[in-house]
Formats: C-alpha cells, sequence, structure tokens
C-alpha cells in the first residue's frame, strides 16, 4: 500500500473539542464504582505485609463479623479459581508459574492477596479483615536481578528451580566484525527505575449474575473488554456468548489497565458462586502494591563506531524484571523494545540480548510506551556519549548517523521497514523553535563565567513502532492473539449514524476522532455520528486499546466500514435515480447525476428510502450498514525530535526545566487538538520519570513509595508550558497515512531531559545521574565526580 487517499477535508485536519468530554468535567460519568445495583455486596481483599513467606489463613471468625456474607482463603477458592493468564510465550523454554488469584501456600510479593472477605457494605467487608488470622512463615527475599540469578540465590518459585524467567537473543550482521577493529567503544550501564503507573481512576470490577440463565454481565475499569471476555470464558467454562462486559468511562491505564486482573476473575467468581452483584474497588495503597508496575530494566550497552563517530555496531543486554509472577503481557515488555534499540540510525551490526528475571516484588507490565521508552532512552543517551567523546554537537553527531529522507522506506537492522520520515525536517523545526544556537551560545557564556547555575541542552530524535500488528508478527513472536481490529457503521433511516468500534478509550477521544472520519466518509454533520465502545454486547468484536493502534488500526476499520456504507447507498441512490452508478458524483453528502442539475438524494434520502424499502434494486439489502475486519499491513513508525533546556543549581541540585520543544511527526493528523493534548500528557510521564518517580523497596521487600506522599508524580506547577509544533510524512502503511500519537510524548521526553541535565554537568566531570534526577541525585553525581564521597 504506497498511496494516501483523501477522506475529505471538512472535519479531518479540524481541531474539534471533544464531544464526550461535556459530561466527564460535568461529573455526569459512568465509572465502575458508581454502578449500583439492587442486592450487591462488597469485597475486600486481605494482602500480606510480607515479599515472601508461606503462609497459613483462617477466615473462620471473620465470617461472624457483622454484615459479613462469606470470607474465603486461597486454598477454599483452590478448586475454583484458575490461575491468571500471560499471553506471550517469549521464548519455547519461559518458566511460567501458576499465579492463582490468591495465594494458597506462599505469598511472593507484599501486596499479594491471601483471603476475600465479602460483606453487605464496603466499610463491613473492611473492617472484618482484622479478624483473619494468618501465620506467615517467613522466607527469604530476593530483590535485585543480578543477586537473583546467582546460584545461591533464594528462588522465589521453589518449584520452578531458577529465578529466570526467558533468555532471549538475536543478532543482525557480523557483530564481531564490526567491534573488532572499531577505533572508538562506547560502553555504558543505564537502569530504569521501577515505576507506578497511577491512573486517576482505581481499578474496580463489579459482576453482576443471572443465575437461572447462567449469564453475567461485568463492568470493569479496564482498556480490554473483549479481552476480559475472552479469559473470563476460557478460565471459569462459562460461554463468551453468556459473558457481557462493559467498559465504561475508564479514567486512564497507561497501560496499567491492559490485563486480566485476579480481581476480575475474583469478584466473578464470587458472583457465580453467590448468585448476586459483587464489586470490588481497589484503594489508592492496595493500587501501588497490586497493580502492574512498570520499566525495572538494567541496560548495559556497547557502541562501536568509526573515527568520525559512524555507527559501526550496537550491543544491547538487558536484565528485565518480571516482578513475582507473570502477568498478561509480562515477558514481552522488554523484547518490544527489541527492534527500537537501534532508533533512526543506521548500523552494520546489532546484538540484542534479555534475561527475565523473577524477583519477590509486584509484577511488571505495560507502560506508557512498553518497551520502546526504554530503548529509545538507551540509543539516545549513547549519541550524547559519543558525541562528548568527539567533541561535537549531540546533533551533530545524529546527522552523521540518521535516515536521511531520501532513503525512505528503509530496512534497519533489527528487521523492520521503516516506510516513511523525514527526521531532518523534524530538527530543523525543532531547532528553529528552540533557538537552539542562542542558547548554546549562552552555555558557554555561563560555563566560563563559572555559574553555579548551569544550563543543560539535551536532545532526543527518536522514533517508535505504533499499532502492535500485524497478526502474523504476533504469532511469529509467541503472542496469542491478533493484531486485527473490527468497526461496524450503520446509517440510520433517521440520517443519524451509529459507529461502533472494538477500540476502547480511555481518555484518547476517540469519539470525537472516528466521529470526524466518519463525518467526512459519509457527508453527515459530525454531530450526527454516535460512537459506541466499551460494550461486548454492542460491540462483540475487537481487540481493543494498547500500542497506539486506536487510530492507526480501529480508526481505519472505521472508515473501512463507512466507505462500505457509501457504496452501498450509491448503488441505492443510482437505483432510485435512474442512472448508473458510474454516472453519479458524490460530494458533501449527496449523489449527483453527473452533468444533469437538480438530479441529486441526499444519503439521509437514500437511508430513509433504504428503511422503506419500497423501491430497492434486486438483491438489495434493505439497510445501509457494513461491517469492516482490518488486518494491518505494517506497524506506523512516527518519529521526531525534543530539545529540553535546564538549569541545573550545582550547589543544591535542583533542576528546573527551562524550555522545552517537542515537534512530532504523527502523519496526517485528523484532529490537531487532540493530537497536542496526547503529547503534552506524554510529556508529563516522560518528564516524571527523568526527574520524579521511582518505586522502592527496602530489604525486606516493604514497597516504602507506597503513598502520593513517597511516589511523587508531578503536578502542573512542577511542569514548563510546552513548546509543540508538527511535520507531516503520511504513513503508507495504512491508507489514511495516520500513525501513532499516545506514547510518543513519553518515549521521547525522558532521554530529552537527562541528556540535558547531564549534558549541564559535563564541565564537572559528570557522565550520568541515575534517574530520576532528583537534588539529591544530581549533588551526588557532582560531588562524586569531583572526587568526593557520597
Amino acid at each position: 500500500m504506497t498511496a494516501t487517499q483523501d477522506t475529505g477535508t471538512r472535519e479531518v485536519g479540524t481541531a474539534r473539542r471533544r464531544k464526550e468530554d461535556a459530561h466527564l468535567i460535568t461529573g455526569q460519568t459512568t465509572w465502575t464504582d458508581n454502578i449500583q445495583l439492587a442486592g450487591t455486596v462488597h469485597a475486600a481483599l486481605l494482602r500480606s505485609p510480607m515479599a515472601h513467606a508461606r503462609i497459613r489463613v483462617d477466615v473462620s471468625a471473620a465470617r461472624n463479623e457483622p454484615g459479613v456474607v462469606a470470607a474465603y482463603s486461597g486454598a477454599d477458592l483452590a478448586d475454583e479459581l484458575a490461575g491468571l493468564p500471560s499471553a506471550w510465550q517469549v521464548t519455547p523454554d519461559w518458566v511460567a508459574p501458576e499465579h492463582k488469584p490468591l495465594a494458597t501456600d506462599e505469598v511472593r510479593y507484599a501486596g499479594d492477596a491471601v483471603a476475600v472477605v465479602v460483606a453487605d457494605t464496603r466499610a463491613h467487608a473492611v473492617d472484618a479483615l482484622d479478624a483473619i488470622e494468618v501465620d506467615y512463615e517467613p522466607l527469604p527475599v530476593v530483590l535485585d536481578m543480578e543477586r537473583a540469578m546467582a546460584d545461591d540465590s533464594p528462588l522465589v518459585h521453589s518449584d520452578a528451580g531458577t529465578n529466570v524467567c526467558f533468555r532471549y537473543s538475536d543478532t543482525f550482521g557480523d557483530v564481531a566484525g564490526a567491534f573488532a577493529d572499531a577505533p572508538l567503544h562506547i560502553t555504558r550501564r543505564y537502569v530504569q527505575q521501577r515505576l507506578v503507573p497511577c491512573a486517576m481512576e482505581p481499578r474496580s470490577v463489579v459482576v453482576a449474575p443471572v443465575p437461572a440463565a447462567g449469564e453475567y454481565t461485568v463492568w470493569s475499569s479496564t482498556q480490554i473488554p473483549h479481552f476480559v471476555r475472552l479469559f473470563l470464558a476460557l478460565l471459569t467454562g462459562v460461554s463468551e456468548s453468556r459473558i457481557r462486559v462493559i467498559a465504561p468511562d475508564v479514567g486512564g491505564g497507561f497501560g496499567s489497565k491492559l490485563d486480566i486482573y485476579a480481581e476480575e476473575l475474583l469478584t466473578f467468581t464470587l458472583a457465580r458462586k453467590l448468585g448476586r452483584p459483587v464489586k470490588w474497588t481497589e484503594t489508592r495503597s492496595e493500587a501501588f502494591q497490586a497493580t502492574i508496575h512498570g520499566r525495572d530494566q538494567i541496560q548495559d550497552l556497547d557502541l562501536a563506531c568509526d573515527a568520525d563517530g559512524r555507527i559501526r555496531g550496537l550491543r544491547v543486554n538487558l536484565l528485565a524484571d518480571m516482578g513475582a509472577y507473570l502477568q498478561l503481557l509480562t515477558p514481552a515488555i522488554p523484547l518490544l523494545g527489541r527492534a527500537m534499540f537501534p532508533g533512526i540510525y543506521k548500523m552494520d551490526a546489532y546484538e540484542f540480548g534479555c534475561v527475565g528475571v523473577f524477583t519477590d516484588k509486584t509484577p511488571t507490565d505495560a507502560y506508557r510506551g512498553a518497551g520502546r521508552p526504554e530503548a529509545t532512552f538507551a540509543i539516545e543517551r549513547l549519541l550524547d556519549e559519543l558525541a562528548a567523546e568527539l567533541h561535537v554537537d549531540p546533533l551533530e553527531i545524529r546527522r552523521r548517523n540518521w535516515i536521511r529522507h531520501e532513503e525512505f522506506p528503509y530496512d534497519q537492522i533489527a528487521g523492520l521497514t521503516y516506510d516513511s520520515g523525514n527526521y531532518e525536517a523534524a530538527t530543523a523545526r525543532a531547532t528553529e523553535l528552540f533557538d537552539y544556537a542562542g542558547l548554546r551560545a549562552e552555555q558557554a557564556r555561563r560555563r566560563e563565567a563559572h555559574d553555579p547555575v548551569q544550563l543543560g541542552i539535551g536532545v532526543s530524535t527518536y522514533t517508535e513502532m505504533c499499532g502492535l500488528a500485524p497478526s502474523r508478527w504476533l504469532g511469529d513472536r509467541g503472542y496469542a492473539g491478533g493484531g486485527w481490529e473490527a468497526a461496524s457503521v450503520r446509517l440510520l433511516p433517521t440520517g443519524k449514524v451509529e459507529a461502533v468500534v472494538g477500540t476502547s478509550p480511555h481518555g484518547q477521544g476517540h469519539v470525537t476522532t472516528f466521529s470526524q472520519i466518519v463525518a467526512d466518509t459519509l457527508g453527515v454533520p459530525f454531530d450526527d455520528v454516535e460512537v459506541v465502545h466499551g460494550d461486548t454486547a454492542a460491540a462483540p468484536a475487537g481487540l481493543d486499546t494498547y500500542g497506539s493502534r486506536s487510530l492507526a488500526v480501529g480508526g481505519v476499520a472505521v472508515w473501512r466500514a463507512a466507505q462500505r456504507v457509501r457504496d452501498k447507498a450509491k448503488t441505492l441512490a443510482a437505483h432510485l435515480l435512474e442512472v448508473s452508478e458510474d454516472d453519479l458524483d458524490f460530494d458533501g453528502g449527496s449523489f449527483a447525476v453527473r452533468g444533469t442539475p437538480g438530479a441529486t438524494k441526499t444519503i439521509q434520502e437514500v437511508a430513509f428510502a433504504a428503511f422503506a424499502a419500497h423501491s430497492i434494486p434486486e438483491g438489495f439489502e434493505p439497510t445501509l450498514s457494513a461491517d469492516f475486519v482490518l488486518e494491518p499491513d505494517d506497524f506506523s513508525f512516527p518519529h521526531g525530535t525534543h530539545l529540553c533546556a535546564v538549569d541545573v543549581d550545582t550547589e543544591t541540585g535542583r533542576v528546573t526545566i527551562r524550555r522545552y520543544v517537542a515537534v512530532d511527526d504523527v502523519g496526517k493528523v485528523v484532529n490537531p487538538l487532540i493530537v497536542e493534548g496526547q503529547v503534552h500528557g506524554g510529556l508529563a510521564q516522560g518528564i516524571a520519570q527523568a526527574l520524579h518517580e521511582i518505586a522502592v523497596y527496602d530489604e525486606d521487600g516493604n514497597l516504602t513509595t507506597g503513598t502520593m506522599v513517597d511516589y511523587t508524580p508531578p503536578s502542573a506547577a512542577d511542569l514548563p508550558s510546552f513548546t509543540t509544533d508538527r511535520t507531516e510524512t503520511p504513513s503508507t502503511t495504512n491508507p489514511l497515512g495516520v500513525k501513532g500519537v499516545g506514547e510518543a510524548g513519553t518515549i521521547a521526553s525522558t532521554p530529552a531531559v537527562v541528556n540535558a541535565v547531564v549534558d549541564a554537568l559535563r564541565p564537572y566531570g559528570v557522565t550520568d545521574v541515575p534517574m530520576p534526577c532528583t537534588p539529591e541525585r544530581v549533588w551526588r553525581a557532582i560531588h562524586e565526580a569531583q572526587g568526593g564521597t557520597s
């Protein structure tokens, strides 16, 4: 597929305010915890305060507490609760321990659930937890990945005989040759700290059974209602057709709600067992412990280069912390970055290795970017180190190595084909908006004056793979699912339109974006399009929302379905006007006979004629509706250049972002306002990793950053005003020419900020500051580089 087809300009490209926001900002939302059903009982979980221990649980006293309906230990429900799924087998010999929703014999991280109480109110359920007696017999704890791999390490799962989940490796080109005689080597170790997603809305589940019919309606704060339905059916034996899953308003996900959680299966099982609605909603403290964590990698990197800085080869060796168990995609997350470590650069050879390691910590899984931010951080930090080694400008070293715009499509070293891009244009626009030359001149003056507040300038030129498709690519790499997406479009007798989509939004603006696409394709008013989503009864087919796939996969499916409706309408319009379809033009929502003024039919008139069916062609189905299931051709590859200027107080270590410019290329833009919002949100999360956030465990495996007081996501006051802009090279892997945008800001911003901090401190001999670059860490880096001790 090489051409971008015109979808009209009336709506696509317009900065429409999001039509779905009115009910969100006026409190007329339906969060899962808002669901109030007659006869509902409430579940509360008792969680282990210990990271590793044998357990004996007695819930009998809790059953006598006020309002208690039932109480169960893991042993009580062992035969009724299946193990939770991990859907991506990354190697044939991976280790995938059984993961029960309630621990039965051992707990393996602080927060592992050991018992559940069901009561008439949430307060009664929580109070009754105090009556449960648990005997914890402490076991050795392993938290450090390198220690976990030692022969004498304690084992997280003793029956597995190892703490290694998998070993994966790939080699492209002659790596040994590339490194053998290279005049320059850059070797570094970087640590991607563990992060907590912190979605605005905690997770929540409500399950309502209809015992006589064996049917269940499940409301869940999830990104993936279709996956929840599928896995509940697989894990419980209930027919998929008897399970309806609804993701109502969902207050953020960032990958943390891309999972099948213990509480979903447990709540379903309790509702089935008790024959009445059951609700569970996590507290914020539970969210810190029991919702997945992100990142947590150790990256050992080697870059081989010519004397002028041309990259010859790259070696990447990762240690990736799985936590105590595998969630839905846990082992695949570090491997999603495998093809992205080379970034936008040309090289002769590349070697990638990754070891997944179990520790006594909360499981990790997808967090905004899912493996690609980690890869981008590594290569962009290395390029800055290479520039410093050669005493050349960081932008210049990138220009010497990046893929030029005339070289697209480009087969990069790790096996992907980048279809389109223009790194030169994005960088030129970014440097113009940033005043790059002016800031470099100021930096030189301040260095010369030995100013205690030094100016640092950080560069990040990135690309990413979006869409998590095609299905064959996923299947070749051990993923159990596919990458397709489904949509249905119905032109109703009244002339209004319903678009039913398989993707499920949690803040991305799908309703607005898809309405714009449908409005242009069918020539109907934007406000006449309704988008139906997040309900497996209304939208039975779909693969949901993650990996920046909603527009490039889901949006294209919507467009294709709308095209089919338009084509069907054209057939009926030709019949009504008594002409050949070839004689009709379609513009602005009307079919017109070419060369015959006044001979027209609006698409709304055609819709009612299809409904009435008084005069339709032979064999014509009397509705205007169509389905489309899209199997993508390939990924899309957005890219961009981000520049960051920071002031670093060398006496206190305080870092202040002074200026931030992001120029992104996300292909054709459907709604610029939504793109701006997605970039801003992504920047906030990437900057948070660089400067603010880290999940910390003590030596006993207790999460010491388990509240918003200790774990410090930034507020708006902690962030600068961003300057954003775009260049546009349409994707050729989909007919709309669109590329992903939801994760771009997060992927690009972290290395831009850290590069800026390190750049400010290079005169002091600093070559790295571990993330997050807090004042204490910055001060220590300066002190240690100057020969002091910390």
